[in-house]
């Protein structure tokens, strides 16, 4: 029988990432697709777990055939709903076998190797995760409609919301406002029509805008920057009270934000260890050593 691989899938609202290893951990092939939040639907999900896999697998050189040799570990946002979860696991896929868990898990496990620690992941969404002494907490990441606040998402959707009052006199014009009713042509149709369909990452596309207006002290954007790194000073205020001797700040926001805390919680953020793919990978070795015949007592194989 052909050697084992093992797959590692970080997979987020905006887009999913693969890092193909050997059995021995060594990187082969690294691949990207779409969007890979469990909570969007299933279909699309493994369609984008499955283009960034057989990416890595053409950059390791290998057919896409070879994925039938492949543990994969999935780290996922949204995994906390098992109902998304077993609808996903029930798309078709190539994999020998699959463990998955949280993005916030996978990226903890990378970044603490496995020892006590904080992550708090600052993307499209946001989750905090602390484990200390065995014990899982989890800090937000319920979701856009009820949380994720300090994410892309939310501050994507404030920036329209907010821009949006300046039109009936709620606010006065900035030029970050004035910016962002211009992506939709001044048009409140437009932005309605937009908001009908708008996944996360369609809102979280509007931050750097944002960031780009804050460094010019645009009153608006000042504002959204302000309150998103408050929210992301309750959350790591939050993971050290539960005993996390350090926090790990992970995604796309995690070096705008980080920038903006106060220097006492500045102190309290340590660089990872490693990526979540590197969690990911973890935890498809899981699936390997199941997999993997043990010596009975006798000497035989069991």
């Amino acid at each position: 029988m052909s050697a084992a691989l093992l797959i590692g899938i970080d997979g987020g609202g905006t887009q999913c990432r693969a890092r193909l290893c050997d059995a021995a951990g060594r990187v082969l092939g690294e691949g990207a697709g779409g969007p890979a939040n469990v909570r969007l639907d299933s279909a699309l999900v493994m369609g984008s777990i499955l283009t960034a896999s057989r990416a890595a697998a053409a950059a390791a050189a290998l057919d896409e055939s070879e994925l039938a040799r492949a543990h994969a570990g999935f780290g996922l946002a949204g995994a906390a709903l098992k109902s998304a979860c077993a609808r996903l696991l029930a798309e078709p896929n190539p994999f020998r076998s699959i463990a998955i868990e949280t993005d916030a898990y996978a990226a903890w496990l990378g970044a603490f190797g496995g020892d006590d620690g904080a992550i708090l992941i600052l993307g499209t969404g946001s989750a905090g995760l602390a484990v200390v002494g065995g014990r899982k907490f989890e800090v937000a990441g319920w979701g856009a409609e009820v949380s994720d606040e300090a994410s892309g998402q939310w501050i994507g959707r404030e920036a329209i919301r907010r821009s949006l009052w300046t039109r009936d006199g709620r606010a006065i014009a900035t030029p970050l406002a004035e910016a962002v009713l211009a992506r939709f042509d001044d048009s409140t149709e437009a932005v309605i029509g937009f908001a009908t369909t708008a996944r996360p990452a369609d809102y979280a596309a509007l931050v750097p805008l944002v960031l780009e207006h804050a460094e010019a002290r645009d009153p608006l954007a000042l504002a959204l920057v302000t309150e998103a790194t408050a929210d992301a000073v309750r959350m790591i205020a939050r993971l050290l009270e539960l005993g996390a001797p350090a926090v790990c700040l992970i995604g796309g926001l995690a070096g705008p934000l980080s920038a903006w805390l106060p220097p006492p919680i500045r102190k309290r953020i340590i660089a990872p260890r490693g990526d979540a793919m590197d969690g990911a990978i973890a935890l498809a070795r899981r699936g390997l050593e199941a997999a993997s015949p043990r010596p009975a007592r006798d000497g035989a194989v069991a």
